[in-house]
């Protein structure tokens, strides 16, 4: 790219993109009983139409990352807003529920075309690093916000109007990102051939990734062990043979050089481990709210306010940290401080005040971490920045999958607050991983 039409409005513009995608994961949730009962439809249902949007989300990232690379990053960003927005319309008139799964389905393949390429644009329009550190933190704090503002979005929308207007408020909103996007970025240069589209790798991916959340979300559920454990035994053949595609293939879609990246590697776990230890005690914290606390879903949706509020105070200071410390000692601080979240969780998750206060802390934690391993995570050469990107985020996504599935699985065995004890230890687990990790790999951009 040549340079921005509006420097200041580009980034507000890709956030944003990335804001309503990531959004898109969790709003729909709280009106899934609404839905069930207007179509009279079965309580199964819920499990397919809770999980078709993150399953071709996640599924579909990497390989949206490599479309914007192949055929340019605006190019592909805005085919993907109209596809979206189109999704949604299907999602508002659907009148049976295999339309509203159909339309969950659709909006999850249009934001993981949408969300690499914005981030790669955002990259390419800060590259200086005072700018890339105010652009990734900024980025940060929308998509972690993002997550936790979906259930309070939901269910205001549900509340005041109905479930349809989770569908048709994208349509708007999506114009309005259409519009901002023509006018803040400049078409895309001619893009450099880069031979065929790994179809296969593509598949093998696409198929570990859907299997595996398939499988988690079955896990979570508890409704049918038999499906769980196949999913899971099922992504792991897939992901095999996507280790062996990438070893093999002339032109792979994850490029060996990333896949050899200690940063991107590195970053990815970083990502893993934000989402699946502060989404799950999310999701753990909304049930006691609803069911042993006697809260409405609005209310525990409202609780999860702070949560987002401290999201992006964290985001705002972790720009400061990394430019005196290494990305890799920014990220632990930060899952440090989500083990102490999950810690408060354990001692005091018993009352509305303490489990506000942890999710208080957590989005502190998860702000400082999560721009810590998107900065580490794309400090690669630029050629493979868009691979990064994709990357990044299937982490980030199957992260919420698995460590939701994980811990919700362990409470219900057990109590919640082992639970919430797990997903402290994995927080910590990988920090003290962290620490035994080198902090100076120069692979790109710091």
């Amino acid at each position: 790219m040549n340079g921005l039409r509006d420097p200041r409005a580009a980034p507000v513009v890709l956030c944003l993109i990335q804001f309503v995608d990531v959004l898109g994961v969790t709003s729909a949730t709280t009106a899934v009983p609404a839905i069930l009962r207007d179509l009279e439809a079965p309580t199964s249902a819920a499990g397919p139409l809770s999980t078709s949007y993150a399953m071709f989300f996640g599924g579909l990232l990497v390989l949206g990352a490599r479309l914007g690379d192949k055929l340019g990053h605006r190019r592909v960003l805005t085919v993907s807003l109209l596809g979206f927005m189109a999704a949604s319309a299907l999602g508002g008139i659907a009148d049976e529920l295999a339309w509203v799964i159909a339309a969950r389905a659709l909006q999850g393949a249009a934001a993981a075309g949408s969300v690499p390429s914005a981030l790669k644009l955002l990259l390419n329009a800060s590259p200086r690093k005072n700018q890339r550190r105010t652009a990734l933190a900024a980025w940060s704090a929308t998509g972690a916000a993002a997550g936790a503002s979906g259930f309070v979005v939901g269910g205001l929308l549900v509340e005041v109007w109905d479930w349809p207007a989770v569908f048709w408020l994208n349509i708007p909103v999506g114009i309005g990102l259409l519009i901002g996007l023509m006018g803040a970025v400049p078409r895309d240069e001619a893009v450099e051939e880069q031979g065929k589209l790994d179809l296969l790798g593509a598949f093998l991916l696409i198929g570990t990734v859907m299997l595996l959340v398939a499988g988690a979300s079955s896990f979570e559920r508890g409704s049918d062990p038999a499906q769980a454990v196949l999913g899971v035994l099922g992504s792991s053949v897939l992901a095999a043979g996507l280790v062996w595609r990438i070893r093999t293939a002339k032109n792979p879609l994850v490029p060996r050089a990333a896949i050899q990246s200690h940063n991107l590697r590195d970053g990815t776990v970083f990502s893993f481990v934000n989402t699946a230890t502060t989404s799950s005690s999310a999701v753990l914290a909304t049930l006691y709210l609803q069911q042993e606390l006697g809260r409405a879903a609005l209310e525990a949706g409202f609780t999860l306010v702070t949560f987002s509020i401290l999201v992006v105070a964290g985001s705002g200071l972790a720009k400061p940290l990394l430019a005196r410390r290494p990305p890799r000692r920014v990220a632990t601080t930060g899952l440090a401080i989500i083990a102490a979240s999950n810690a408060v969780l354990v001692l005091a998750g018993s009352t509305w005040v303490g489990i506000g206060t942890a999710m208080a802390i957590g989005g502190l934690g998860i702000g400082i971490s999560s721009v810590a391993a998107t900065s580490l995570g794309t400090s690669i050469s630029d050629d493979l920045a868009g691979s990064a990107s994709g990357v990044l985020n299937t982490g980030a996504q199957v992260g919420t999958a698995v460590g939701t599935a994980l811990v919700v699985m362990i409470s219900s065995l057990t109590s919640i607050t082992w639970g919430w004890a797990v997903a402290a230890g994995l927080a910590v687990g990988t920090a003290l991983w962290a620490a035994t990790q080198p902090d100076h790999l120069n692979e790109g951009n710091p």
